[in-house]
Parts: C-alpha cells; structure tokens; sequence
C-alpha cells in the first residue's frame, strides 16, 4: 500500500482517463477532469506495486517508476490495477509546473487519508518529477498543498434548498462560518448542516445564480470564491474555485 508521508506535495492535477491497459503507452484519453496528488514517500522512489501484486517489478520495464497509486474511486478493490493516465498540472496552479502531461499506470493502493479526496493519485517520485518544468521540480516538491478549495453541491439541494460542501480546504482545514451571496443579495450566513456541509433557504424568485461563497476558518480568516456556483448548477456537482487559505503544512 502507498504510504502518506509529511513531505508529500499536494497538488489539483488534470487526469485523462485511458483504456484498461497495463501498457501505458497504449493509453488513449478522453477528455481531462480534476484531481488531487501527492508522491510517494521521497523524490526517488519509483513506488510500489504491493496492492496490485506487482511488487519492486514497477521500479523496471515496462514501467520504468511511472506508476501511481489511487484511493478507491482509481483502485476499485483492485480491479483498477492496470489502468493508466495522463496527468498534468498547469502554470495556473503553480508556475513551477511544466503543463505538459505526463502517463502513468496504477499499480498499488493510497488508503486512509486519500480518500478523502474524490479522485486522488499518489505519483512515484520519479514520475512526479515529469510533472515540473526542467530545473524546477524541487520546487514543485516543497510547494506545499497548492489546489484551491472544490465546492460540492449537496445531493439534496434544490431551488428552495442549498447545501454545499467544501472540499480540499487548506489552512488547519476547520470552518467557523460560511456564507453565500446571490446575484441580487449581501452575504447571508449558512447554517452547518452535518461535518463540513453548510446549508441556507433559497427564494427562487429573488435569490438567483451565481452563488459567490465566503469561507472563515476557526483562525478568522477569509477567503471569497466570486461567483463559484453557476446558473445552472445540479446537486453532486463539484466546482472549481480559484482561491485557498494559506497552506500551514
């Protein structure tokens, strides 16, 4: 299993999914989404292909290292070893990051804390290097968490009900207060729901998208994500915003 250890970078990533195949060469992608990685355990390592019976194989051809593990939406009780991606993360992320994609095959496990996260890739180091432009990659490693928070829709919200939760929260990760403002309103406090879901009446006819939200975390601080929930928007629907707080790791 892939372990979390505390210089792992975190890092919202785009990952193009490709045909179930365990050479990754043949991989052919169709259409990017988000997702968070980290790497495994030091820049060197070439990983593990322990869950997938791979073994130290994966360090070799035709793996040559770039492998990844995955929480369960990638690894699916193992009968997601051997899929393979295309992974990137853009200069709008963090300026030390090449834009160009990288491929990678899943060979292993990243249990517990990355599951957390919808989709999350625990990258060999030596495969994460790739993510970084050349010269730079020590400092894509020491970035920190640099993804910004992913609001998602509640599964019960409707046009009189609105829930959301906010995932990916860097800082000490723990809100005191969110609040929503619509296209014709001043900030109105939202209640807390259960956990990190946060809740408020909507007045269709008054009340319309965009939603902006503000965040405060039990430190007092604040961020603002103008306009993060379109018109339009669905329950279960996950949002990119383009702000965090400080990351303390």
């Amino acid at each position: 299993m892939a372990a979390n250890f505390p210089q792992c970078l975190f890092l919202l990533i785009f990952a193009a999914f490709c045909s179930y195949l365990v050479r990754f060469s043949s991989c052919q992608p169709s259409g990017y989404s988000q997702a968070v990685a980290t790497f495994y355990e030091n820049p060197t390592s070439p990983g593990s292909g322990g869950a997938c019976g791979l073994e130290n194989d994966v360090a070799s051809a035709p793996y040559n290292a770039m492998i990844t593990a995955g929480n369960q939406a990638l690894f699916k009780q193992g009968s997601g070893c051997g899929a393979c991606y295309q992974v990137l993360c853009t200069q709008d992320q963090n300026p030390h990051c090449s834009g160009n994609p990288i491929t990678v095959t899943l060979t292993d496990e990243c249990p517990g804390a990355c599951n957390n996260d919808p989709v999350h890739f625990d990258i060999s180091g030596i495969a994460f290097e790739k993510l970084a432009k050349t010269g730079e990659a020590s400092q894509l490693y020491n970035a920190g968490r640099i993804s910004n928070f992913l609001p998602k829709v509640d599964k019960g919200s409707n046009p009189n009900f609105f829930a959301v939760t906010s995932e990916a929260v860097d800082g000490d990760g723990d809100l005191s207060l969110v609040e929503i403002q619509t296209s014709s309103s001043s900030w109105v406090p939202m209640q807390r729901m259960i956990g990190a879901t946060w809740s408020v009446g909507i007045q269709p006819d008054t009340q319309k998208p965009p939603f902006s939200l503000r965040l405060t975390s039990e430190t007092k601080q604040s961020v603002t994500a103008p306009n993060v929930i379109p018109d339009g928007w669905q329950p279960r629907s996950i949002y990119k915003s383009n702000v965090n707080f400080p990351n303390n790791l």
